[in-house]
């Protein structure tokens, strides 16, 4: 995925993802990771609801992520 960055509820935040599996599982999972440049706010992790047997398949997936899906992604954790 490339630099990408979301605006939600005023505040900007740097978009990070990650390719995750559980010990002996099969499938990877999507993790999404939010940063904010404001001292006061908190890095946010996020598991995108889906799986994929192959890591290019997962990563394929996340470049195709609409900025409107991160967005309520982080909103989700958010409250």
């Amino acid at each position: 995925m490339a630099d990408r960055a979301v605006t939600v509820d005023g505040t900007r935040w740097s978009v990070s993802v990650l390719a995750e599996r559980a010990p002996h599982g099969r499938c990877w999972r999507l993790v999404v990771g939010f940063r904010s440049p404001e001292p006061s706010s908190r890095s946010v992790w996020a598991t995108y609801p889906s799986e994929f047997t192959s890591r290019s398949a997962l990563f394929a997936q996340a470049d195709r992520l609409s900025d409107d899906a991160i967005a309520g992604l982080l909103q989700q954790q958010l409250v």
